[in-house]
């Protein structure tokens, strides 16, 4: 079992719990989160005044799967997070956890049948 955690783009987020869906990957828990990468901050304007902005607004989400499902959910998260033909500076990071034990409280099933 295998937790999936990107840091994604808001705008894409969308479309990725789109085509999770649609692959099958039902269970998705998405947190606003604010982050900064190698954009780096940067400077705004508000009545006037110049600021820095350090952090830059992103989306965290959280997906679990079964060993056999991780490939094909990575490529559609990878793919659909991905803006432009190359990408673009700030489109991302995924990385993926190994898990020993998961249970759905409602029903108390753990393991594979918990996902």
């Amino acid at each position: 079992m295998k937790l999936i955690t990107a840091v994604i783009k808001p705008i894409r987020l969308e479309s990725i719990c789109s085509e999770l869906e649609k692959a099958g990957f039902s269970g998705v828990t998405a947190t606003e989160v604010q982050g900064r990468g190698a954009q780096g901050g940067r400077t705004e304007y508000y009545r006037g005044q110049e600021f820095s902005v350090m952090f830059r607004n992103k989306i965290r989400l959280e997906l679990l799967v079964s060993e056999p499902d991780l490939e094909r959910a990575l490529e559609i998260i990878v793919s659909t997070a991905k803006t432009g033909q190359d990408g673009e500076i700030g489109d991302g990071k995924v990385w993926v956890t190994s898990l020993e034990q998961i249970i759905r409280v409602r029903t108390g099933e753990t393991g594979e049948a918990a996902i």
